[in-house]
């Protein structure tokens, strides 16, 4: 048997290296989580109910770190979707869902390759029962959440940015809470929203109160990026198409002006003047200035729209709500100037948890009949 010379050795090490970068290289570029969402292996674990660690100052920096790398692998997302086109559901909350067996319904009447569910849910609060059916292993890692503050608005931004990642095939991304349902059947739903060019986020101009607003993080917090007469506000339930969900995702410029904290709390509503805001400035034409979610603010002043009550629910009340006309931003729902727009709302909120039974009692009959 030969023995190995010096250069024979060397020779193999040049032959071995490449095939053991690429051994190195591909056992560790990508982690898998729930739900089942492709991204780099240093990023954190998903969260769960059971072991979510609340934010705190000690680890707002690592925290601050992952939501960097989570919203620059999302800016890579694929731009255009191909048939079959899916519609991302995305649910805000604090409580288990009580109308999951309302929307369980709703889902269960389409195949499943039209939609996707994400659930961003605040690790701070308890959740019995857990999720489970179609909402089963769709828990996003999430964060705590609280009103007059930025958290709502990047719990938002968190869920479109999961969605880009996780699905090439999500074309629109609905924002939702524990206390929306359907008004119409997914069907309709589907095909009102897919068929759709345009985004449907309300972007309201001249309102009042919008100087208050605008300077809540100070007098001229807001400045440069941000002027007065640039400053929007909307309903904090939208859906965004792939295109403006990937311009949330990316934008770098407003964010930072809404991400602080405010210095009057009263009039510190940043999810529902960031997207606004930043949709007018950007892509005005590509929305339709109205949301398709159904709330009542009759009467209403502390921040809160009416909650429908168990005792309320009956199938005049869901056909009211189908009847009424979306607030358009522009002021008349003109497209193009061609025609008066008569777009449906096809979701309702606040309903209190109690109206379940009366709502599943007319689900079949009435709110899945279009």
């Amino acid at each position: 048997m030969l023995s190995p010379n010096p250069f024979s050795l060397f020779c193999a090490l040049l032959l071995c290296l490449p095939l053991a970068i690429v051994f190195t290289t591909t056992s560790t570029t990508t982690t898998t989580f729930n739900p089942n969402i492709t991204i780099p292996a240093n990023f954190d674990k998903p969260n769960s109910i059971v072991n979510s660690t609340p934010f705190s100052s000690n680890n707002k920096s690592r925290e601050s770190v992952t939501e960097e790398a989570l919203f620059r692998v999302a800016s890579h997302a694929k731009r255009k979707v191909t048939w079959p086109r899916k519609i991302a559901f995305m649910f805000m909350t604090t409580t288990p869902l009580p109308f999951a067996p309302l929307w369980e319904s709703y889902f269960n009447q389409t195949p499943k390759n039209l939609f996707n569910i994400y659930i961003h849910a605040d690790p701070t609060f308890s959740y019995d029962p857990p999720f489970s059916g179609v909402f089963s292993n769709r828990l996003i890692p999430s964060k705590p959440t609280a009103r007059f503050s930025p958290t709502l608005a990047s719990a938002a931004r968190r869920l479109l940015a999961r969605a880009l990642i996780h699905d090439r095939f999500n074309y629109m991304f609905v924002l939702l809470s524990s206390s929306c349902i359907p008004l119409h059947s997914f069907n309709f739903t589907y095909h009102t929203l897919v068929n759709s060019r345009k985004s449907f986020i309300e972007i309201l101009d001249n309102e009042v109160g919008a100087y208050d607003r605008w300077a809540a993080r100070g007098p001229n917090a807001m400045l440069p990026e941000v002027k007065l007469e640039d400053f929007r506000i909307g309903s904090q339930f939208w859906a965004l198409t792939r295109k403006h969900a990937r311009l949330v995702i990316n934008d770098r410029k407003l964010w930072p002006k809404f991400n602080v904290s405010c210095v009057r709390w009263d009039t510190c509503y940043p999810e529902e003047n960031y997207f606004p805001t930043l949709l007018s400035m950007w892509d005005p034409k590509g929305c339709v200035h109205a949301t398709l979610t159904h709330v009542d603010w009759t009467g209403r002043h502390d921040g809160h729209p009416r909650t429908y009550q168990a005792s309320e629910v009956c199938p005049e009340l869901i056909q009211t709500l189908r009847r009424d006309r979306p607030r358009y931003g522009n002021g008349n729902g003109e497209n193009d100037g061609k025609r008066r727009r008569r777009d449906p709302f096809l979701f309702a909120r606040k309903f209190e948890s109690d109206a379940l039974q009366p709502l599943m009692s007319i689900a079949d009959g009435v709110i899945f009949r279009d």
